[in-house]
């Protein structure tokens, strides 16, 4: 009878241990942040920039960027084409902006942009 203790002992032990990690995941998934609104993972894709030129004729708009996390991209001055050229009216040389693009058939395009707060 002896030696069934311990089996006993063992066998509740493992019938308990997937229960035990269940609980130890949950209280470690508490401490984390809860995922982010559509709002706010809308503001984080906003990149912040400067504008350095306007072409208006070409529908094309230069920004001195940060990084644009959506498409993989570091920090560079580069030419953008614009999805709606009316944008371009509003913007000069200087403007401090933020701004989304994609990347459309080979080509970025800022699909949305205003003014930087």
């Amino acid at each position: 009878m002896k030696r069934s203790i311990p089996l006993i002992a063992v066998s509740l032990l493992l019938i308990s241990m997937p229960a035990a990690a269940q609980e130890r995941q949950q209280g470690h998934d508490a401490h984390h942040a809860a995922p982010a609104t559509p709002a706010a993972t809308q503001a984080a894709d906003m990149t912040e920039g400067e504008v350095r030129r306007v072409d208006s004729a070409a529908g094309k708009l230069t920004l001195r960027h940060g990084e644009i996390r959506n498409l993989d991209m570091p920090p560079m001055t580069m030419v953008f084409a614009v999805r709606d050229p009316a944008v371009l009216e509003a913007l000069k040389p200087g403007d401090k902006v933020r701004f989304r693009v994609v990347e459309e058939g080979g080509a970025y395009v800022v699909t949305e942009i205003q003014p930087a707060p």
